[in-house]
């Protein structure tokens, strides 16, 4: 995912990691490299708090809200043709998949992969989505594990918390659920999971390293960790090397 990460977990672990590079949807704007000297000195808290308004903003314009700043929304970020449904196909979800995300609009498009496919679920697991979004990937994984497992999700974006859970009442769905957290610091306790999954969300960080150190804390012995993520090959445009552009 970045340069400079150590992966030292406590107990063996499975780590499944599916790569996008910089071309994919025509994105680039989403994607930061730990120690990458194009990237511009960013205050860890100020990035956080962009990306969050960010992510408010494409929310609220997924729920046919006005957003309430002036903040342009995470999908401004990408230049596509593409319908969202084009772009989950592409990035691997079947079209069973992407059909059982349309309700309520839990499918924003925000992926860069299907880390559903790596993780490899199995019936009654518990699954941790680091940065859920709307819950799309929740909601598919929720399926997998069936009613005797668990998904939690963390987002830290209160209007993607607050879409996901409409979204999984909507759904009558009652083994997912979602809390606000910093993937950073995860709400969830030590040896919880079976699996962790993330989809393009841990390159939006500024300390890679402690969202590993967090990941492999809260996996029990033997976990997994099936990752999607995007990582940058040769040097980003100069109109790209701003801390607005990195915190797409």
């Amino acid at each position: 995912l970045a340069q400079g990460l150590v992966l030292q977990p406590k107990h063996r672990t499975e780590i499944s990691v599916q790569v996008s590079d910089i071309g994919s949807r025509n994105c680039q704007q989403g994607i930061r490299m730990s120690h990458d000297k194009s990237v511009p000195e960013m205050n860890e808290d100020a990035v956080r708090d962009h990306v969050r308004t960010r992510y408010a903003e494409t929310a609220q314009v997924a729920d046919g809200s006005t957003p309430v700043t002036g903040v342009a929304p995470v999908a401004a970020c990408c230049t596509s043709q593409m319908s969202v449904s084009q772009h989950t196909q592409r990035m691997g979800y079947t079209a069973e998949q992407i059909a059982a995300g349309a309700s309520g609009e839990a499918n924003m498009g925000l992926g860069c992969g299907n880390p559903i496919e790596l993780a490899k679920l199995k019936a009654g697991e518990i699954v941790v989505d680091l940065g859920s979004g709307g819950g799309f990937d929740c909601f598919l994984a929720g399926k997998e594990v069936g009613p005797t497992g668990a998904v939690v999700g963390v987002d830290m974006t209160p209007d993607m918390l607050s879409k996901a859970r409409q979204n999984a009442k909507d759904r009558q769905v009652t083994n997912v659920t979602f809390r606000l957290g910093e993937i950073e610091y995860l709400p969830v306790p030590d040896g919880f999971a079976d699996a962790v999954i993330s989809n393009c969300v841990i390159n939006l960080s500024l300390n890679k390293q402690q969202v590993l150190n967090e990941t492999f804390r809260v996996l029990k012995p033997g976990g997994r960790l099936a990752v999607s993520d995007v990582v940058k090959e040769g040097e980003l445009p100069q109109e790209l090397q701003t801390a607005e552009a990195f915190a797409c």
